[in-house]
Formats: C-alpha cells, sequence, structure tokens
C-alpha cells in the first residue's frame, strides 16, 4: 500500500475502506478554522492590553478574517471541484498555517489583522473541501452521518476554542492561540495525504470566473457593510458598501442565468428544501454566533471567569450538541427534516427566550439551560440541513455546495454578531446611563464606560485606585484637617466606585436579556418560515429508502 494515496476514489467499484478515518482528518481541518473564532474571544483582553488596539482595531483583528472567508468561498470551491479538492484543502492548510505563525510573530495591530486575513483566505478554502470530500468519499446512504459527525465537530470547535486559549493563556501570551494551530494544521496535512482520497469533478468545462468574481465582490461587501456599519456608524464606508453589494448581487443573479455552466445556477433556491435549509443555516448561525458574543462577555466580566473557567462553562454547549446530533441521526430518517430542523430552531428560540431572565443577580447555574438546549437545537438542526444543500448539487459540484452552506453559515455568524452585537452595545450604553444618573463621576468617565462592559470596569477600577491613592495620601498627611478631607474624597471615590462597578454589571445583565428577547423573536419568525418552506415526510422518506437501498446493494461495507 502506497503512503500517499493517489488513486481518486470516484474510480473504485467499492466504498473506500478507511473513509472514517478520512473523515477524521476532515473533522480535524474544520476544528480548527472554527476555533481561530472563538477561542479570539477569550485571548481579546490580552491582546488589547498588549498592543494598545483600539475599539476599531480589535473589532477588524476578529472581522479581518470573516471578510476573505466568507467572501471567497464559492470561486475557491468551485476550482476545487476543478482541480483537486483535496489539494484545496493542502493548500488551505498551507496557507492557515503561514497566517498562523505570522500572527504569531506579529507586534501590531495591521500585522495581527493581516495575518488574520491570510488564516481567512486559508478558512475558505479548507470549509469547502471538507464538504465536499466527504461528500465525495462516503457513499451517500452514509453521507447523512459522516455530516451529523462534521456538524457535531463545528459544535465541539464552538466550545472548545476558549477552553484551549483559556489553557495557553494561564502560562502563555496571547501570541500562543495562534501558534497552537500550526502543529494541527500539519498533523491535518499528513492525514490528508495518507487518508483522504483525491477527487476532483468528471466534466473538463471551465470554471466560470466571472461568476465568480462577482460572488467575491457582492459577498465580501455585503459582510464589510455587516461589519461596518453596527460598529463604526452609516457614513460613507458603509453606504458605498451596501450599494456595491446590492449592485453585485443583482449583477451576478443575472449573469449566472445567462451562463451555460455558471459557478452557481441560483434557480436553485427556487426549491422550497434548498432555500429553506439555506435559510435555516443562516437564521441558527444568527442567533448562535450572536449569543456566544455576549455569553462570554458576561462570564468573564460580570461573573469574573477568567479565559480558561470561562471557556469551561461553555463546555455543556459541545456535550448538548453531540447529544442533538445523535438524536438527529435517528430521528430525521423517520420523521423527516422538516420536524428535526424546525424541532432545533424552536431549541434555539427557547435557549434565547431563557436568557432573557438575566439580571443583576444571574450566577452560572442560570445559563446552564440555556446552553444545553441550545447544543441540543444545533446538534438537530445543522446537520439534516448541510445534507440537504450538499444533496442538492451533482457529484461534479460538491465543493460548490459545501461552499454554498459554508457562506450561509458565516453570512449567518456575521450578521449575528454585528446585528446582535451593536444591539447590545446600544441597550448596555443606555442602561448605564439611566443607571447611573445623578452619580458624581469623573470628567468623561461615563462616556468611557458606554464603550463596553470591559471599559466599564476599567473605568470603575480606575476610580477604586484613585481612592486607594488618596487613602495613602490622607495616612501619610501631617495636618489633621488635610487629612480628614483626603480621607472624605478616598470615601466618596471608594463608593463611586463599587456604584460603577455594579451599574455596568446591572446594566450589561439587561443588555444581555434585552438583546436575547430581540434574538429570539428573529429566530422565532424564521423557525415559521423555515417550516413553511421545508417538505413534509413524503418528500424525504423516498430519498431515505434509495439511501438504504444503495448501502444494502453494494454488500459488505
Amino acid at each position: 500500500m502506497r503512503l500517499v494515496l493517489t488513486e481518486p476514489v470516484d474510480t473504485t467499484e467499492r466504498p473506500y475502506p478507511r473513509r472514517w478515518w478520512a473523515l477524521l482528518v476532515l473533522c480535524l481541518s474544520l476544528l480548527i478554522i472554527v476555533m481561530a473564532n472563538t477561542a479570539l474571544t477569550v485571548a481579546a483582553p490580552a491582546m488589547t492590553k498588549d498592543l494598545g488596539l483600539t475599539g476599531a482595531d480589535l473589532q477588524w483583528v476578529i472581522d479581518g478574517y470573516t471578510v476573505p472567508y466568507a467572501a471567497l468561498m464559492l470561486l475557491l470551491g468551485a476550482i476545487g471541484d476543478k482541480h483537486s479538492r483535496r489539494g484545496a484543502l493542502l493548500l488551505g492548510l498551507a496557507v492557515f498555517g503561514g497566517g498562523a505563525v505570522y500572527g504569531y510573530l506579529a507586534d501590531s495591530a495591521t500585522a495581527v489583522i493581516t495575518a488574520r486575513a491570510v488564516m481567512g483566505v486559508g478558512a475558505a478554502l479548507i470549509m469547502p473541501a471538507t464538504l465536499s470530500l466527504l461528500a465525495a468519499t462516503f457513499p451517500r446512504a452514509e453521507r447523512a452521518k459522516a455530516i451529523t459527525l462534521w456538524t457535531a465537530t463545528a459544535g465541539l470547535a464552538i466550545a472548545a476554542g476558549p477552553v484551549v486559549a483559556g489553557a495557553l493563556l494561564r502560562g502563555h501570551g496571547w501570541s500562543s492561540t495562534f501558534l497552537i494551530n500550526l502543529p494541527v494544521a500539519a498533523v491535518a496535512a499528513v492525514g490528508a495525504l495518507v487518508l483522504v482520497p483525491p477527487s476532483k469533478a468528471g466534466h473538463h468545462d471551465r470554471v466560470d470566473y466571472v461568476g465568480g468574481l462577482l460572488s467575491v465582490l457582492w459577498t465580501g461587501s455585503l459582510v464589510y457593510m455587516i461589519i461596518e456599519g453596527p460598529h463604526f456608524g452609516w457614513g460613507v464606508k458603509a453606504v458605498t458598501a451596501a450599494v456595491v453589494a446590492g449592485l453585485g448581487l443583482v449583477a451576478f443573479v443575472a449573469w449566472e442565468l445567462r451562463h451555460p455552466r455558471p459557478i452557481l445556477d441560483v434557480r436553485r433556491f427556487a426549491d422550497r428544501r434548498f432555500a429553506g435549509a439555506n435559510l435555516a443555516v443562516a437564521l441558527f448561525f444568527l442567533a448562535v454566533f450572536g449569543a456566544f458574543y455576549y455569553l462570554t462577555q458576561h462570564l468573564q466580566f460580570v461573573l469574573g471567569y477568567d479565559a480558561l473557567q470561562t471557556g469551561v462553562r461553555m463546555l455543556p454547549l459541545a456535550g448538548a450538541v453531540f447529544v442533538g446530533s445523535a438524536l438527529t441521526g435517528r430521528l430525521t430518517p423517520r420523521v423527516g427534516m422538516k420536524w428535526t430542523v424546525t424541532a432545533g430552531m424552536v431549541g434555539g428560540t427557547t435557549a434565547l427566550a431563557l436568557l432573557t431572565r438575566v439580571d443583576a443577580g444571574s450566577t452560572y447555574g442560570d445559563f446552564v439551560a440555556p446552553l444545553v438546549v441550545l447544543g441540543l437545537a444545533i446538534g438537530l438542526a445543522l446537520s439534516p440541513c448541510t445534507d440537504a444543500i450538499m444533496g442538492s448539487f451533482p457529484e461534479s459540484e460538491l465543493g460548490v455546495g459545501g461552499a454554498v452552506n459554508d457562506t450561509s453559515l458565516e453570512l449567518g455568524g456575521s450578521l449575528g454578531i454585528a446585528i446582535l452585537g451593536s444591539l447590545l452595545a446600544t441597550s448596555y450604553g443606555d442602561h448605564l446611563a439611566d443607571a447611573t444618573a445623578g452619580s458624581r463621576l469623573p470628567a468623561g468617565a461615563l462616556d468611557t464606560a458606554r464603550d463596553s462592559v470591559g471599559a466599564g470596569y476599567a473605568v470603575a477600577q480606575g476610580i477604586g485606585t484613585k481612592a486607594h491613592q488618596l487613602a495613602a495620601q490622607a495616612a501619610q498627611a501631617g495636618d489633621p484637617r488635610q487629612a480628614a478631607q483626603l480621607h472624605r474624597q478616598a470615601a466618596e471615590l471608594a463608593t463611586g466606585a463599587r456604584q460603577m462597578a455594579d451599574a455596568v454589571g446591572s446594566s450589561f445583565s439587561s443588555a444581555v436579556a434585552h438583546t436575547s428577547l430581540v434574538g429570539a423573536v428573529v429566530l422565532g419568525v424564521g423557525t415559521v418560515l423555515v417550516a413553511f418552506l421545508l417538505p413534509r415526510l413524503e418528500a424525504a422518506v423516498p430519498e431515505v429508502a434509495e439511501a438504504e437501498k444503495e448501502l444494502a446493494d453494494t454488500g459488505a461495507r
């Protein structure tokens, strides 16, 4: 047996015998690109302090990964179909690893943002390649089970990122969260050569590069607008991006409708199953990424957990994802994807509704139930949607199918962080202004504290530090009157620091409850739309029966 696999998977008559080992490699590749985002949420405070990042710098450190990732997936997925899906995976791992090394060495905001953008390009190669290779390697009868494990891995990565980053930050700097990606990418690359068979489309048509570039234009502009507008204001940049996104989308659709072999046949969206599955993925990740964004902040800033403790406390979500995935693997073939997806979205809505009960007295115990329900919901809903999306594409366009699924996911996640994150910031600022009305605060303290919950606690800490300094001066003062005056000022500042800290915590808790309510309403309305679009059981059963027949016909597998 050769060390490096060279025989394409579609030339063999029987299913590839080491396909489950190949799935492990694909899941490992998926793991690092999802963890690259979630790990950053707990590394951000240390990075901000070390590099002196502004709020805008930090936002683009996070989102510099998202723009190329979302914009390039469709084009790179099509190129992978044409030339080599495994080649796209290997190239993506190399680019991703290179970006991680650059991020480890970075010593400025610009360098970190650049490193994140390079990693985003690598992720845009990896993500669709993992799904297309999965679909090409597994027979249709086993594909749903493999996609379930792939989806469960994504759920695990959401929760594992903060745990890994938190463990690293206890003994190392924030840059270690970049370097940890390098050995994982190297192992995945070796595994891909040894365990993942090569695959590419059977046809030799040219890639629709014009359509691909138009997709890059409108998707990239849309994601840029989603990031820029809510966070930095609807100025020239955001409005220009919105116009470019709109015009680019119109041009993309018009081109694809006329092209004899489009990069994406947009007529597929007329199919209710395909449209409903994509809508479900986008809406679900809007809720998941939005909730994750403010839950990690609440655990760190309000409840006072460090990075590792925060990550560990997100693990109930990961465990619940696996339980939900196991349930959907059993239920979907019996009741149809309409019911499992709808149940998952109802679960997601319920999880957000439970978060509306968060207040200043909430403890970690109040977050366990929402995390478990949200994890179950992810497991129930996402793998049937991914399977439906991938099943809508012929074998020659599996990379495009994976890119469509992942673009829906990434657009939803970007919208969740932008919309719910913006709403959270506005609600927090308004609640803080009300809570501190009439308080005697240092000049500019309230404006600074309203920027973010972290800034609010920093202001409270600064006031407390000033109180300690005055108390120390009072102890050393020789004049009793001066000492008494300094003691009074120190006591007033100490009281103000406590009041500010209490106001910040209660204001952020109120903002979490308010934002969760909006998220629950959005996801609830989306649930109704998805339930209307998805087919009933009768439309799903024949496909299941056909898959089971295929499995039986192939003999011992």
